[in-house]
């Protein structure tokens, strides 16, 4: 959806949230079976995908939140700042003391709760990110599988110490709490899409679902 809006909507701005069922999904340079613990994902319904922007690799469901935000424009730099900082507005609304990093994760203390990847299309920069407001541990920890040498460069043992949820700081019940919170923060009004751009849509979808694009061999 992000790349059809991209390339088709005349819009200089674009924003939305989405969701998705238990997916690993990578950068687009990765090798998927030096990052993702295949096995694990196939025997548990995990679904994996390679996006179009570069990056780590990263868990989501249904209790996350994936926030896209489109702006015209492929100064990376420019894109990256609006974006981290429309995400640092709706914590702070939250009276929660985040910030930012070099790498355009968004920190709460020393604990990554967003990180952030980038992309571009038609003279459009696409940012797209995944909020931990909750996730299922237990299949964070084990589809992800960074290298001992990666973690120990970082100083830290495992996933888990790299990252906290949004709802240990919050009283907001629910992630539609958070979209609700979130909308009203950061959107001005709403484009709905026609039925002919839905099955559009549907249709650049099939390339992301291509195996030869994925490209996981184990």
């Amino acid at each position: 959806m992000e790349e059809y809006v991209a390339r088709h909507l005349d819009e200089p701005e674009g924003f939305f949230m989405w969701q998705v069922a238990p997916s690993v999904i990578f950068g687009r340079n990765q090798v998927v079976e030096n990052e993702v613990n295949v096995d694990y994902c196939r025997q548990h319904g995990i679904s994996m995908y390679r996006r179009k922007s570069g990056g780590g690799c990263v868990y989501a469901d249904m209790d996350n939140l994936m926030l896209s935000y489109i702006s015209e424009g492929e100064n990376v730099n420019l894109a990256f700042y609006k974006f981290v900082n429309m995400v640092l507005l709706v914590l702070k609304k939250l009276g929660i003391d985040a910030t930012s990093t070099s790498h355009n994760d968004v920190m709460i203390g020393d604990h990554k709760v967003c990180g952030t990847a980038c992309y571009h299309v038609s003279g459009k920069s696409i940012v797209h990110s995944t909020m931990l407001y909750d996730t299922n541990m237990q299949h964070m920890t084990n589809a992800i599988t960074p290298s001992k040498e990666k973690l120990q460069k970082r100083g830290i043992e495992s996933v888990r110490q790299r990252i906290t949820l949004l709802k240990d700081y919050t009283t907001l019940e629910g992630v539609e709490a958070l979209k609700a919170m979130i909308r009203e923060t950061l959107c001005v009004g709403e484009r709905m899409l026609t039925e002919k751009e839905i099955a559009e849509i549907e249709e650049l979808e099939q390339n992301y679902l291509r195996e030869e694009f994925i490209k996981i061999y184990k």
